[in-house]
Formats: C-alpha cells, structure tokens, sequence
C-alpha cells in the first residue's frame, strides 16, 4: 500500500446516509482491501486533510448499497486498524425519542443500549483467544469533546453533547410501541449502525466518537408523521455539508501521538494465555494484537 506509514497514526472517517466523500483530501488513493472478514461495503478512500493521514469509508458504500443488516463492521474496522487508524469520526443518521432534540441537530452520544440479535458478529474474539475490553464508558470523551468544540462553532443547528443511543437492527423503522417505550425510557436518539463500530474498534484500540445527525422523530412523536427514508435522506444531505465542515475543522486537533487510554484498551482484557493462542487466530487478528505478538 503506496504511501501508508504504520508508524504514522491515522485517522478515519466513517460516513452514513448522505455522507459518501470527504471533501478536501490530496494525495488521493483507493484501497480495496480484503480483510479476514470479508470484504468491507466499498473502497477505503486515503489522503491527507491538515497534514494528517485521513481513510475514509462509506459504510452503506457509495450510493448507499448496504443495508444496516448487512453491514460488516467486523470488515470495515479491521481494514481501518490494517491502515493504521487509530481515531475514528463516525457520522450517522438517527430518530430523536426526546422532543428537545430537532431534525438538522447533532448529538454526540456517549452511551449505548443494544438492541441488536447479531453480537456474535460484534468481536473480534473467540475461536482460542478471549478477550472481554471495559466498555462502561463506550466513545472517546477526548475526541468527542473535539468533535463537540468543532460542532458548536460551526453547526448552525443545536448541538447536544452527550445521550444514549438505541441500536435496533432495522432495515424497519420503530413500531410506534417500540419507540414510545424507547422515548419514555429517557433514551435519546436510535439509530441501525454505531453501536457494532463502538464495540470493534475499543478491541481494536481505536478512539471513536460519533455525529449523529438528527434526521426524523422516529414515530413517537404525537402529531408527527411517521418516519420515511425520503424525510431521512433528505435532512441527512442538508446536514452532509455541516459535517464536512466539522471533520475537516475537528481532524488537525486531533493528537498525533495515539496515546489515549482506548489507545491501550487490551491491557487486562486479554484473558487466554498467549501461549495457547491458534497460530491461525493471531495471524487473522496480527492489525489488533500486533503489539501482543
């Protein structure tokens, strides 16, 4: 892979509905990478944004091809780990369940409630080596507070720092018994996509902290029209522009040293004794364990 330093921390970028480039990157390469778990939802995009290394991908894939189901996070965050990524911007369309958050806000979660059935599919452990990381606080507080400095100056919408979100599987939207519980539980904002990428990339040892677009009320809302992928689409490309200019603001903040304490989130979490680690698991997993190997 020309032009790729493993020593040189990299960023990534991972964008949702209506978010399929990242604007501003020279020294522009594709890369199409296959991964032990298959391949990713499309082309990792790389170049250089402030002087710093930036990967992008598009998690739906350009021209959003991939439904949330489909998704293989496994995939896109061993790829972005094989770059040498070590922060993670993750831009996602989500329902508010709470009415003080508006379509056009952006939230910057910091909590998560799983509703998914695919877990299985959420680590990279088992098979001879297990591993159970700390995830009480699931998204980098340093980069999202970044993220939120970066956001309050720029977005001309309202900007919540901090919130849970719901991960339902999808493709479906809420039923409106679903998302009145969810809105009366107190929880904040729901979405098909992050949680999974929260999870890899704190084994990974990647700092990831989250956008989400507020796009719909889910169907909670009294009054409110239930939620359509047209009214999603459209708020999400209104915003598309906003996040642009929020990652390109937020990504020369960004340390350079990969330092944080996600950055060393396996030490103690490994629980089989390396010496009865499969030589064909630490092979599969060398961009994770690299510093274990």
């Amino acid at each position: 892979m020309a032009g790729i330093d493993p020593a040189e921390p990299a960023i990534g970028v991972i964008g949702g509905s209506g978010l399929y480039q990242i604007d501003g990157l020279e020294d522009i390469e594709e890369h199409r990478l296959k991964t032990p778990f298959g391949d990713p939802s499309d082309a990792i995009i790389g170049g250089r944004l402030s002087g710093r290394r930036v990967f992008f991908l598009p998690r739906h894939g350009r021209g959003h091809q991939v439904l949330p189901h489909e998704l293989n996070h496994r995939a896109h965050i061993w790829a972005l780990r094989s770059l040498g990524v070590r922060w993670i911007i993750a831009v996602t369309a989500v329902g508010s369940l709470q009415e003080k958050y508006v379509p056009r806000d952006i939230v910057l979660p910091d909590q998560f409630l799983d509703r998914t059935s695919r877990r299985a599919e959420h680590t990279f452990f088992g098979q001879g080596i297990c591993a159970h990381v700390a995830f009480g606080d699931p998204v980098s507080a340093g980069l999202r507070e970044l993220l939120f400095r970066s956001a309050s100056g720029l977005h001309e919408g309202s900007v919540h720092d901090g919130g849970t979100y719901v991960n339902m599987d999808g493709p479906a939207f809420s039923t409106r018994a679903e998302s009145l519980l969810n809105h009366k539980l107190g929880f904040d904002v729901i979405g098909m996509t992050n949680l999974a990428e929260a999870k890899l990339a704190r084994e990974a040892e990647m700092s990831l902290a989250t956008l989400a677009m507020i796009t719909d009320y889910d169907c909670w809302k009294t009054g409110e029209e239930a939620v359509t992928a047209e009214a999603v689409i459209a708020h999400l490309n209104a915003n598309a522009a906003a996040a642009k200019e929020i990652i390109a603001d937020a990504i020369p903040k960004i340390p350079g040293a990969a330092n944080w304490p996600e950055h060393s989130a396996l030490d103690g979490a490994l629980v089989t004794d390396p010496g009865l680690w499969p030589e064909k698991i630490k092979l599969k997993l060398k961009p994770i364990l690299g510093r274990f190997l």
